[in-house]
């Protein structure tokens, strides 16, 4: 049967669900793959309430787990510190609420002398995919080695080391895409977002027959069921879209007034390289039209040149002429001798 269930992924909701002890036993239980038996919300701070920075929300656990050691059953405690968020978040977010668990004295054992920590587990729960990493949960696990790399079996549980380091387990919603295919996956297809519902996000349809052999399963689902129908909780739900609404108007006029730049930097671009290409062309023709003045006063001065040596031929004939005449040599004698012309040697003899 198809039944409409609250979407988790909003803060209100998934906080609503998380503070249900038998609710962050299953989640938990899922995520460590280890049985928890007792789960205590731990003081922490809901960042998103004030409504004035990205949304990142986080809870803190102190979890009860129990495991095997050799023939043994354990009970410790082990702090996970669970961030969710919507939107593409800097890490340096995520690292800096790291610090502050790291720095909290709260986190340190009780009664433990050399103030060793509780081992502590980062959950991240993310609305968007992460680089290429196809998996839609990946689980980044320490490991103790000595200097041949081989690991060091006893390492992992020391405290020394447990309180400077710590796992992370990381969840990307996008990717569920319906895929159940371990226990983990099934208690995390209720956050599936291709279940949505009509235009809205705040409700998503899921069959609840896939469920009806899992009693921890169907206890979350009326618990979601319940909170769809409980109008304060669409309200904060609500709140919550038009608090995303306006971030989402926000990025949108930031990327197209983003686009508008690149586009008059292209332009500008554009244009500084045509006038460089015409500057480098004003500079071609200007050389050439330096050419060409420098080629006309070559040519100027070897016609002066030629009148210059003009001058001195005709100098030289008229010299010859009266030479030539003063040795008695008549105009036509003169002529036949110079080239000249008969009225030209009249002319220069007058």
């Amino acid at each position: 049967m198809i039944i409409h269930v609250a979407n988790p992924i909003y803060d209100s909701v998934f906080k609503y669900i998380m503070e249900d002890e038998r609710i962050a036993k299953t989640i938990l239980s899922a995520l460590l793959k280890k049985e928890v038996v007792h789960v205590t919300v731990r003081p922490h701070e809901y960042s998103n309430t004030t409504r004035d920075t990205l949304s990142m929300f986080r809870i803190d656990f102190a979890a009860t787990v129990r495991e095997k050691e050799g023939n043994e059953i354990k009970d410790r405690i082990v702090l996970i510190e669970l961030q969710k968020t919507w939107l593409n978040t800097e890490t340096l977010r995520f690292r800096q609420y790291l610090g502050a668990q790291y720095n909290n004295k709260n986190n340190i054992r009780e009664a433990d002398e050399k103030g060793f920590a509780y081992p502590m587990v980062a959950v991240y729960l993310l609305g968007h995919k992460v680089g290429n990493i196809k998996e839609p949960i990946v689980y980044v696990n320490h490991d103790v080695f000595d200097y041949n790399g081989n690991v060091v079996a006893e390492g992992n549980a020391e405290p020394f080391v447990e309180s400077l380091t710590h796992n992370s387990i990381i969840v990307q919603i996008p990717r569920l895409q319906g895929n159940v295919n371990n226990r983990l996956e099934k208690v995390l297809s209720v956050f599936d977002q291709t279940n949505v519902e009509g235009d809205t996000q705040q409700v998503l349809k899921i069959d609840e027959d896939k469920y009806a052999d899992d009693n921890d399963m169907m206890y979350v689902l009326h618990k979601l069921t319940a909170a769809a129908a409980n109008s304060e909780m669409r309200q904060d739900m609500n709140v919550e879209d038009e608090f995303y609404k306006a971030i989402e108007d926000r990025d949108t006029a930031i990327m197209q007034r983003d686009k508008i730049l690149k586009e008059q930097s292209e332009q500008i671009s554009q244009q500084s390289e045509q006038i460089s290409q015409q500057s480098e062309q004003i500079s071609q023709q200007s050389e050439q039209i330096s050419q060409q003045s420098e080629q006309l006063s070559q040519q100027s001065e070897q016609l002066s040149q030629q009148s210059e040596q003009i001058s001195q031929q005709s100098e030289q004939l008229k010299n010859m002429a009266k030479a030539l005449s003063a040795s008695g040599q008549s105009n036509e004698q003169i002529s036949q001798m110079t080239g000249m012309s008969v009225a030209e040697i009249a002319h220069l003899l007058e």
